[in-house]
């Protein structure tokens, strides 16, 4: 009956079915692009490592809104402090130390231009490297400054058609040739701030030999041990920097000591500020919608009255009554409902396309949406639901 409706009065069912399929588009369009974003973000920030601290020039978050010319002012961080934080720290379980830049890269008449890491030996013990072909760098390589390197898929394809004809052979970087002794597996686009595709990683001494590697956005990444606090190891990484500083005690720090958990944390917040917002969205349409049930249940009743006493006149009892036009509005909301799904499955086959992460619509995401729909149905239609089932069975068949 609930079908036969729809299709006799078809511009009054899309009415109607309009708010609720815009309602539960928003829902499940915004929660569907805020999950894939945020496990994509935090995809990409667990390749940071899990405990991490970094300590550069500048903060990730300026909550104490320190002037911008102080950090300008700040020196970078340099390799002998590196050494010194690894020699004197008790709480970290590994470090590195990183710089960075562009470079052409050169192999016969193929060029790419692609990100250099000039890293020290401990950075695969904290990223995630995962090598296609060949091997990655020995610690030997690492401290002796050997002009070796491990390229990126994307770098590998580029230069040699088939990253697995790079190993073994000779790149120029800025002139100077550097074997190729690995190639990363292929990420894919990536959010993350290591673009392995795109890039090739150096032993720092030997990237230090071609470039200025102190004025190159140095950084220096620390891993805490297991059971050891990010606020704990930050108190001693603060102490040993203002002590290899030289730093008096009412003189402020002029480096800074980022907890990438609480980086973390403003993420999260971000997110759930994103969700609120969609949720706000999606429940003006739903109430739109809601009313546009209500609306189409209250001329359903009008229109079914002599049927509605003819059932009661043969048995029917309320509760009978009631049940079918609740059924029927819960009905036509998850109709709405499934419009909205197939829209917004239909918008990540689009955004597929444009955006460098997948979206998916993960199965709570559809249960809580039509959980939604039979919700709304069921309060949009109890009221005219009630109304035709308090109907005289007399009254009600005399109505035509």
């Amino acid at each position: 009956m609930a079908l036969q409706e729809l299709k006799v009065n078809k511009l009054r069912t899309f009415l109607s079915l309009f708010g609720v399929t815009i309602g539960i588009f928003c829902i499940i369009g915004v929660l569907a692009l805020v999950d894939s974003l945020q496990h994509k973000v935090e995809s990409d920030m667990n390749q940071l490592g899990s405990n991490m601290v970094q300590v550069g020039k500048w903060e990730f978050l300026n909550t104490n809104d320190y002037p911008w010319w102080k950090f300008i002012n700040r020196p970078e961080v340099k390799y002998s402090e590196y050494l010194f934080l690894k020699q004197n720290t008790t709480d970290a379980d590994a470090m590195y130390y990183l710089n960075n830049t562009n470079a052409l890269l050169q192999y016969k008449d193929n060029t790419y231009n692609a990100n250099v890491y000039g890293t020290s030996d401990e950075f695969s013990r904290i990223q995630t490297i995962d090598i296609d072909a060949g091997r990655y760098i020995t610690e030997n390589e690492f401290n002796r400054g050997m002009a070796v390197c491990v390229i990126g898929n994307e770098v590998a394809t580029q230069l040699f058609k088939d990253p697995f004809l790079a190993v073994g052979q000779q790149i120029s970087v800025k002139g100077n040739k550097v074997t190729v002794i690995g190639v990363v597996k292929k990420q894919g686009q990536m959010i993350n701030i290591f673009q392995f595709d795109q890039s090739i990683i150096e032993p720092y001494h030997y990237f230090a030999s071609i470039y200025n590697a102190e004025k190159l956005s140095p950084q220096i990444f620390v891993q805490s041990k297991p059971g050891i606090s990010n606020k704990a190891m930050i108190n001693e990484l603060r102490g040993l920097m203002r002590q290899v500083r030289r730093l008096s005690p009412k003189q402020d720090d002029n480096f800074a000591l980022n907890d990438i958990n609480l980086f973390r944390d403003q993420i999260d917040s971000l997110f759930s500020v994103l969700n609120t917002s969609g949720w706000a969205i999606a429940g003006l349409s739903l109430l739109v919608g809601g009313f546009g049930i209500a609306n189409i249940m209250f001329v359903t009743v009008r229109e079914r009255r002599s049927q509605i006493g003819l059932k009661k006149a043969l048995g029917a009892k309320n509760k009978t009554i009631l049940t079918e036009f609740l059924i029927e509005s819960a009905f036509l909301c998850v109709i709405g409902g499934l419009i909205g799904l197939i829209l917004v499955w239909l918008l990540t086959l689009i955004l597929s396309n444009f955006i460098p992460f997948p979206i998916f619509i993960a199965g709570r995401i559809i249960v809580l949406a039509f959980s939604i729909c039979l919700f709304l149905g069921v309060l949009s239609g109890i009221i005219p639901a009630s109304v035709a089932a308090k109907l005289n069975p007399v009254v009600a068949i005399r109505s035509n």
